[in-house]
Protein backbone atom coordinates (compact mmCIF):
# COMPACT_ATOMS: atom_id res chain seq x y z
CA UNK A 1 0.00 0.00 0.00
CA UNK A 2 1.38 3.24 -1.32
CA UNK A 3 0.05 5.12 2.30
CA UNK A 4 0.83 2.27 4.70
CA UNK A 5 4.21 4.46 5.35
CA UNK A 6 6.88 4.61 7.69
CA UNK A 7 9.03 8.29 7.81
CA UNK A 8 12.97 7.20 8.10
CA UNK A 9 14.30 9.92 6.56
CA UNK A 10 14.48 12.27 3.13
CA UNK A 11 16.79 12.68 0.33
CA UNK A 12 16.83 14.53 -3.07
CA UNK A 13 15.71 12.16 -6.24
CA UNK A 14 16.55 12.08 -9.78
CA UNK A 15 12.74 12.44 -10.70
CA UNK A 16 12.29 11.27 -14.40
CA UNK A 17 15.89 9.75 -14.75
CA UNK A 18 15.89 6.48 -16.48
CA UNK A 19 19.98 5.77 -17.54
CA UNK A 20 21.88 3.75 -15.48
CA UNK A 21 24.75 4.86 -13.36
CA UNK A 22 28.02 3.85 -11.97
CA UNK A 23 28.27 1.03 -9.54
CA UNK A 24 28.07 2.56 -5.63
CA UNK A 25 31.60 2.87 -4.40
CA UNK A 26 32.83 1.07 -1.31
CA UNK A 27 31.83 2.93 2.00
CA UNK A 28 28.83 4.53 0.43
CA UNK A 29 27.01 6.69 2.24
CA UNK A 30 23.15 6.16 2.16
CA UNK A 31 20.16 8.56 2.63
CA UNK A 32 16.49 6.63 3.58
CA UNK A 33 14.25 7.41 1.01
CA UNK A 34 10.80 8.71 2.76
CA UNK A 35 8.79 5.14 3.39
CA UNK A 36 7.98 1.60 2.08
CA UNK A 37 5.79 1.48 -0.45
CA UNK A 38 3.98 -1.21 -2.16
CA UNK A 39 3.27 -3.19 1.35
CA UNK A 40 2.06 -6.42 0.51
CA UNK A 41 -0.16 -7.05 3.00
CA UNK A 42 -0.51 -10.28 5.38
CA UNK A 43 -3.67 -12.40 4.60
CA UNK A 44 -4.87 -11.59 7.93
CA UNK A 45 -4.36 -7.69 7.49
CA UNK A 46 -5.34 -7.08 3.76
CA UNK A 47 -7.72 -4.54 2.61
CA UNK A 48 -11.41 -4.87 1.99
CA UNK A 49 -12.28 -4.99 -1.70
CA UNK A 50 -14.73 -1.85 -1.44
CA UNK A 51 -11.42 -0.11 -1.50
CA UNK A 52 -10.72 -1.23 -4.56
CA UNK A 53 -13.18 0.36 -6.98
CA UNK A 54 -11.77 3.54 -8.46
CA UNK A 55 -9.31 3.43 -11.16
CA UNK A 56 -5.62 4.57 -10.66
CA UNK A 57 -4.87 8.25 -10.77
CA UNK A 58 -1.49 9.69 -12.38
CA UNK A 59 0.22 12.40 -10.09
CA UNK A 60 1.47 15.39 -12.11
CA UNK A 61 5.31 15.22 -12.78
CA UNK A 62 5.15 11.40 -11.40
CA UNK A 63 8.12 8.75 -12.71
CA UNK A 64 7.70 5.45 -14.21
CA UNK A 65 10.23 3.16 -15.49
CA UNK A 66 9.74 3.99 -19.55
CA UNK A 67 12.82 1.58 -20.25
CA UNK A 68 13.86 -1.88 -19.80
CA UNK A 69 13.28 -3.10 -15.70
CA UNK A 70 16.78 -4.15 -14.77
CA UNK A 71 16.08 -7.34 -11.95
CA UNK A 72 18.76 -8.43 -10.00
CA UNK A 73 18.02 -10.97 -6.83
CA UNK A 74 20.07 -10.75 -3.84
CA UNK A 75 20.23 -13.77 -1.49
CA UNK A 76 20.49 -13.07 2.11
CA UNK A 77 21.35 -15.94 4.78
CA UNK A 78 23.09 -19.15 5.95
CA UNK A 79 22.87 -22.12 3.73
CA UNK A 80 20.92 -23.81 6.38
CA UNK A 81 18.47 -20.90 6.18
CA UNK A 82 17.60 -21.98 2.09
CA UNK A 83 17.13 -25.73 2.89
CA UNK A 84 15.05 -26.01 -0.06
CA UNK A 85 17.22 -26.56 -2.81
CA UNK A 86 15.12 -25.26 -5.80
CA UNK A 87 14.21 -22.18 -4.10
CA UNK A 88 16.95 -20.31 -5.37
CA UNK A 89 16.52 -21.24 -8.76
CA UNK A 90 13.01 -20.91 -9.59
CA UNK A 91 12.91 -17.30 -8.45
CA UNK A 92 16.21 -16.66 -11.18
CA UNK A 93 13.96 -18.90 -13.54
CA UNK A 94 10.88 -16.46 -13.01
CA UNK A 95 13.33 -13.35 -13.92
CA UNK A 96 14.80 -15.17 -16.65
CA UNK A 97 11.01 -16.09 -18.03
CA UNK A 98 10.00 -12.58 -17.16
CA UNK A 99 12.62 -11.05 -19.49
CA UNK A 100 12.35 -13.74 -22.39
CA UNK A 101 8.54 -12.91 -22.40
CA UNK A 102 9.30 -8.89 -22.91
CA UNK A 103 6.65 -7.19 -24.99
CA UNK A 104 4.49 -10.32 -25.09
CA UNK A 105 0.87 -9.40 -24.72
CA UNK A 106 -0.15 -12.76 -22.30
CA UNK A 107 1.11 -12.19 -19.07
CA UNK A 108 0.38 -9.17 -16.13
CA UNK A 109 3.69 -7.68 -17.08
CA UNK A 110 1.98 -6.07 -20.44
CA UNK A 111 -0.57 -4.18 -18.08
CA UNK A 112 1.61 -2.13 -16.98
CA UNK A 113 2.00 -0.02 -20.83
CA UNK A 114 -0.71 1.72 -20.68
CA UNK A 115 0.47 3.87 -18.05
CA UNK A 116 3.02 6.41 -18.53
CA UNK A 117 4.63 9.44 -17.21
CA UNK A 118 4.63 13.49 -18.14
CA UNK A 119 7.55 15.50 -17.56
CA UNK A 120 8.60 18.62 -18.89
CA UNK A 121 5.47 18.37 -21.25
CA UNK A 122 6.76 15.10 -22.55
CA UNK A 123 4.18 12.08 -22.26
CA UNK A 124 6.33 8.96 -22.47
CA UNK A 125 4.35 5.14 -21.91
CA UNK A 126 5.52 2.33 -19.74
CA UNK A 127 7.19 -0.44 -22.15
CA UNK A 128 7.09 -4.30 -21.07
CA UNK A 129 10.80 -4.88 -21.38
CA UNK A 130 12.60 -6.86 -18.99
CA UNK A 131 16.05 -7.74 -18.23
CA UNK A 132 17.29 -10.16 -15.48
CA UNK A 133 20.54 -9.19 -14.26
CA UNK A 134 21.78 -12.21 -12.14
CA UNK A 135 21.90 -12.96 -8.79
CA UNK A 136 24.11 -13.37 -5.87
CA UNK A 137 24.51 -15.27 -2.54
CA UNK A 138 25.33 -13.51 0.78
CA UNK A 139 25.54 -16.59 2.75
CA UNK A 140 26.34 -14.78 5.96
CA UNK A 141 23.97 -14.28 8.81
CA UNK A 142 22.86 -10.87 9.28
CA UNK A 143 23.14 -9.43 12.73
CA UNK A 144 19.86 -8.38 15.11
CA UNK A 145 18.83 -4.91 14.15
CA UNK A 146 15.52 -5.77 15.43
CA UNK A 147 14.01 -7.58 18.24
CA UNK A 148 10.52 -9.09 16.41
CA UNK A 149 10.52 -12.84 15.88
CA UNK A 150 7.11 -13.12 13.61
CA UNK A 151 9.29 -14.28 10.92
CA UNK A 152 11.53 -16.15 13.00
CA UNK A 153 14.22 -16.13 15.56
CA UNK A 154 17.26 -16.89 13.45
CA UNK A 155 17.58 -12.75 13.26
CA UNK A 156 15.89 -9.59 12.45
CA UNK A 157 17.03 -7.07 10.41
CA UNK A 158 15.43 -3.43 9.63
CA UNK A 159 14.94 -1.54 6.63
CA UNK A 160 18.16 0.40 6.75
CA UNK A 161 19.90 -3.09 7.08
CA UNK A 162 18.14 -3.94 3.90
CA UNK A 163 19.40 -1.31 2.17
CA UNK A 164 23.17 -1.73 3.55
CA UNK A 165 22.79 -5.29 2.26
CA UNK A 166 21.55 -4.12 -1.29
CA UNK A 167 24.67 -1.91 -1.14
CA UNK A 168 27.17 -4.72 -0.45
CA UNK A 169 25.49 -6.72 -3.01
CA UNK A 170 26.26 -3.62 -5.65
CA UNK A 171 29.57 -3.41 -4.73
CA UNK A 172 30.55 -6.93 -4.15
CA UNK A 173 29.54 -7.58 -8.42
CA UNK A 174 30.36 -3.45 -9.90
CA UNK A 175 26.16 -3.84 -10.52
CA UNK A 176 24.64 -0.61 -11.61
CA UNK A 177 22.57 2.16 -9.42
CA UNK A 178 19.93 4.41 -10.96
CA UNK A 179 16.34 4.19 -11.53
CA UNK A 180 16.24 1.25 -13.90
CA UNK A 181 17.33 -1.22 -12.05
CA UNK A 182 15.98 -3.11 -8.93
CA UNK A 183 17.48 -4.85 -6.25
CA UNK A 184 14.94 -7.65 -4.85
CA UNK A 185 16.49 -8.79 -1.39
CA UNK A 186 15.13 -12.30 -0.30
CA UNK A 187 16.13 -13.01 3.12
CA UNK A 188 16.18 -16.42 4.53
CA UNK A 189 13.66 -18.92 6.04
CA UNK A 190 13.73 -17.85 10.01
CA UNK A 191 14.58 -14.47 9.42
CA UNK A 192 12.32 -11.92 10.87
CA UNK A 193 12.41 -8.33 9.30
CA UNK A 194 10.49 -5.23 10.34
CA UNK A 195 10.31 -1.39 8.89
CA UNK A 196 9.03 0.31 12.02
CA UNK A 197 6.72 -1.03 13.76
CA UNK A 198 5.51 -2.85 10.41
CA UNK A 199 6.62 -6.53 10.67
CA UNK A 200 6.99 -9.40 8.12
CA UNK A 201 4.45 -11.93 8.91
CA UNK A 202 2.46 -9.75 11.45
CA UNK A 203 1.38 -6.83 9.05
CA UNK A 204 3.44 -7.42 6.05
CA UNK A 205 4.48 -10.06 3.45
CA UNK A 206 6.69 -7.68 0.98
CA UNK A 207 7.26 -3.90 0.23
CA UNK A 208 9.24 -1.73 -2.34
CA UNK A 209 11.43 1.36 -2.03
CA UNK A 210 14.23 3.57 -2.63
CA UNK A 211 17.32 5.36 -1.55
CA UNK A 212 19.53 7.49 -2.58
CA UNK A 213 23.65 6.29 -2.03
CA UNK A 214 26.56 8.42 -3.02
CA UNK A 215 24.04 10.31 -4.60
CA UNK A 216 22.51 7.72 -6.86
CA UNK A 217 18.67 6.88 -6.51
CA UNK A 218 18.73 3.16 -5.85
CA UNK A 219 15.41 0.72 -6.05
CA UNK A 220 14.81 -2.11 -4.12
CA UNK A 221 12.25 -4.57 -2.75
CA UNK A 222 12.82 -6.34 0.90
CA UNK A 223 11.19 -9.99 0.16
CA UNK A 224 11.33 -12.23 3.38
CA UNK A 225 10.96 -15.89 3.09
CA UNK A 226 7.15 -16.53 2.58
CA UNK A 227 7.18 -20.60 3.16
CA UNK A 228 7.82 -19.47 6.98
CA UNK A 229 3.68 -18.57 7.37
CA UNK A 230 1.63 -19.57 4.42
CA UNK A 231 -1.15 -18.56 5.87
CA UNK A 232 -0.26 -15.15 5.81
CA UNK A 233 1.79 -14.83 2.96
CA UNK A 234 0.98 -18.51 0.55
CA UNK A 235 -0.28 -17.93 -2.81
CA UNK A 236 -2.69 -20.82 -2.00
CA UNK A 237 -1.21 -22.66 -5.68
CA UNK A 238 2.18 -23.84 -6.03
CA UNK A 239 2.24 -25.29 -9.70
CA UNK A 240 6.21 -25.49 -9.42
CA UNK A 241 5.72 -27.80 -6.02
CA UNK A 242 7.21 -25.35 -4.37
CA UNK A 243 5.17 -23.32 -1.79
CA UNK A 244 8.05 -21.31 -0.82
CA UNK A 245 9.40 -20.11 -4.14
CA UNK A 246 6.11 -20.21 -5.64
CA UNK A 247 4.40 -17.88 -3.00
CA UNK A 248 7.71 -15.88 -2.87
CA UNK A 249 7.08 -15.12 -6.82
CA UNK A 250 3.88 -13.87 -6.96
CA UNK A 251 4.61 -11.21 -4.32
CA UNK A 252 7.84 -10.41 -6.16
CA UNK A 253 5.65 -9.93 -9.18
CA UNK A 254 3.41 -7.56 -7.46
CA UNK A 255 6.34 -5.50 -6.16
CA UNK A 256 8.05 -5.43 -9.43
CA UNK A 257 4.48 -3.95 -10.96
CA UNK A 258 4.19 -1.54 -8.66
CA UNK A 259 7.94 -0.38 -8.97
CA UNK A 260 7.51 0.00 -12.63
CA UNK A 261 4.31 2.45 -12.59
CA UNK A 262 5.27 4.22 -8.94
CA UNK A 263 9.05 3.55 -8.21
CA UNK A 264 9.36 6.47 -6.00
CA UNK A 265 5.83 6.81 -5.21
CA UNK A 266 4.74 9.48 -6.75
CA UNK A 267 3.45 8.22 -10.07
CA UNK A 268 -0.32 6.21 -10.17
CA UNK A 269 -1.86 5.55 -7.69
CA UNK A 270 -5.84 5.45 -6.17
CA UNK A 271 -7.16 8.31 -4.06
CA UNK A 272 -6.88 5.57 -1.37
CA UNK A 273 -3.00 5.84 -1.90
CA UNK A 274 -3.37 1.87 -3.54
CA UNK A 275 -0.87 0.96 -5.90
CA UNK A 276 -1.04 -1.26 -8.99
CA UNK A 277 -0.62 -4.48 -7.34
CA UNK A 278 -1.92 -3.27 -4.03
CA UNK A 279 -5.69 -3.78 -5.79
CA UNK A 280 -5.16 -6.65 -6.56
CA UNK A 281 -3.54 -8.33 -3.56
CA UNK A 282 -4.63 -12.19 -2.84
CA UNK A 283 -7.25 -12.02 -6.18
CA UNK A 284 -5.60 -14.70 -8.50
CA UNK A 285 -9.02 -14.93 -10.70
CA UNK A 286 -9.52 -18.07 -13.01
CA UNK A 287 -7.16 -20.50 -13.04
CA UNK A 288 -5.78 -21.74 -16.61
CA UNK A 289 -5.11 -25.44 -15.55
CA UNK A 290 -3.77 -27.60 -13.32
CA UNK A 291 -0.14 -29.25 -14.17
CA UNK A 292 -0.70 -32.09 -11.29
CA UNK A 293 1.08 -29.78 -8.45
CA UNK A 294 -1.63 -26.88 -8.68
CA UNK A 295 -3.58 -24.96 -10.39
CA UNK A 296 -1.94 -21.60 -12.82
CA UNK A 297 -2.74 -18.32 -13.68
CA UNK A 298 0.15 -17.46 -16.14
CA UNK A 299 2.73 -19.36 -18.68
CA UNK A 300 5.75 -17.03 -19.31
CA UNK A 301 8.37 -18.36 -21.42
CA UNK A 302 6.89 -22.15 -20.98
CA UNK A 303 6.67 -22.42 -17.22
CA UNK A 304 3.61 -22.45 -15.26
CA UNK A 305 2.97 -19.59 -12.67
CA UNK A 306 0.41 -18.60 -9.99
CA UNK A 307 0.52 -14.81 -9.47
CA UNK A 308 -2.29 -12.27 -8.24
CA UNK A 309 -3.49 -9.77 -11.06
CA UNK A 310 -2.85 -6.26 -11.49
CA UNK A 311 -5.00 -3.54 -12.15
CA UNK A 312 -5.85 -2.12 -15.38
CA UNK A 313 -7.67 0.94 -16.01
CA UNK A 314 -8.81 0.32 -19.36
CA UNK A 315 -11.17 -2.76 -17.69
CA UNK A 316 -11.46 -0.79 -13.99
CA UNK A 317 -10.64 -4.10 -11.96
CA UNK A 318 -7.48 -6.83 -12.06
CA UNK A 319 -5.98 -8.36 -15.00
CA UNK A 320 -4.12 -11.18 -16.04
CA UNK A 321 -2.96 -10.66 -19.61
CA UNK A 322 -3.88 -8.33 -22.32
CA UNK A 323 -7.30 -10.47 -23.23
Amino acid sequence: MHRLAIVIGVSSVLLGAQAAFAAAPSGSRIHSQHRMLGVVRARNHAVKSYYYSNNLLYHAGGSVQTGTHHTYAIYWGPSSSFPDSGYQSLINRFFGDVAADSGKTSNVYYNDTQYYQTINGSTTHIAYSESFGGSWWDSSTPSSGCSNTSGGRLACVTDGQIQQEVVKAINANGWPTGPSNEYFVFLGNGISTCSGSSCFVSTFCAYHGSFSSSGATVLYANMPYTGYNLSACGSGQYPNNDPAADSTINVTSHEANETITDYLGNAWFDRRGYEIGDKCAWNFGNPLGSDGYGEYNQVIAGHDYYLQGEWSNHHSGCVWSNT
